[in-house]
């Protein structure tokens, strides 16, 4: 036995200030051991804020960090230290975005309790603690793509272009949500076709006009590279420590998920194609599987609610 499944477009179950408040101090509480640290990539979006500072000449940037200026762009706006400010602001993020993944969770199944658990899920997975307080770029595509698929279930269509042209904006990859939108007909063709041109003609401002002259890069698939990964104990430790609860839980709300929750099933196969192909060229980690979270929690809520009933009934 499951619910009634509907949504809400009154907000009747939208959490509250409560648990917002409890959302950030529970985000500043996991996200304080590691606040501002820099490895790997943040080194690169710490240098990116150097640079729109005019601390750093452009010769010591190296692509294509430099070209995700969404982020550090607004790190750059505040007169503090870097590594401070750059924590703060995904504290925000991730605060923001548990909250609007309750919310969504809430309305969609009509559930608040469920919808808590919903931004626990957030707030308590391994990269919330490992990566969030890091210098990445990751938390502020995350909140996007959380106001995308809020937008998606809540049948609110202007919500989900504005945040897919927010989340392009902080990381290319995600013009794949544009392309979502326009290949399952949610928005027209003219309207798609003028947001691909918004987010090509960023993209194309950056890189030539803000960020010019960088030395090229290419990601170039190898045989020897995935080897090379599938040997990388310590990133494949953070995918696992990642994926340890949102995954089975999504996989098991996988087939039984309504609508509109199960037509989210192909956002999750296109997202997850941009970090495939980043395993045959580079690299990857548990922000791979972070990345899907917010695509992945309404799967996972769906498991979990028939477990609740399953358990009712029995």
């Amino acid at each position: 036995m499951i619910p009634n499944w509907r949504t809400s477009r009154h907000g009747l179950f939208m959490p509250g200030i409560g648990e917002l408040i409890g959302f950030a101090l529970l985000a500043l509480a996991v996200m304080w051991w590691r606040w501002g640290g820099t490895v790997e990539d943040s080194q690169a979006y710490f240098d990116t804020v150097r640079y729109l500072r005019k601390e750093l000449p452009l010769v010591e940037l190296r692509a294509p960090f430099p070209y995700r200026i969404g982020v550090p762009g607004l790190v750059a706006l505040f007169p503090f230290d870097v590594r401070s400010t750059f924590a703060a602001l995904n504290w925000v993020f991730v605060t923001i975005s548990a909250f609007v993944l309750a919310w969504t969770v809430s309305t969609v199944f009509t559930a608040r309790k469920l919808g808590v658990v919903a931004g626990l899920l957030v707030l308590l997975s391994f990269s919330t603690f490992w990566f969030a307080p890091y210098l990445l770029v990751d938390p502020g595509a995350f909140f996007a793509r959380s106001l995308f698929v809020c937008g998606v279930l809540l049948a609110r269509t202007s919500l989900a272009q504005a945040a897919a042209l927010i989340a392009t904006v902080i990381r290319e990859e995600n013009i794949l949500l544009v392309l979502w939108l326009l290949a399952t007909r949610r928005i027209s063709m003219v309207r798609g076709t003028l947001l691909l041109a918004l987010a090509g003609t960023w993209m194309v401002f950056v890189r030539w006009y803000l960020i010019p002259g960088l030395p090229p890069y290419t990601w170039t698939p190898s045989l020897p590279q995935l080897v090379h990964a599938l040997q990388d104990w310590k990133s494949l430790a953070t995918i696992f420590a990642t994926a340890g609860v949102v995954v089975p839980l999504a996989v098991m709300g996988w087939k039984a998920a309504p609508e509109p929750v199960a037509s989210l099933k192909s956002l999750v196969l296109l997202l997850a194609l941009p970090s495939l192909y980043a395993m045959l060229c580079v690299r990857i980690d548990g922000r791979a599987v972070w990345g899907l979270y917010p695509v992945l929690i309404p799967f996972a809520c769906v498991a979990l609610m028939r477990w609740r009933f399953a358990r009712v009934v029995k």
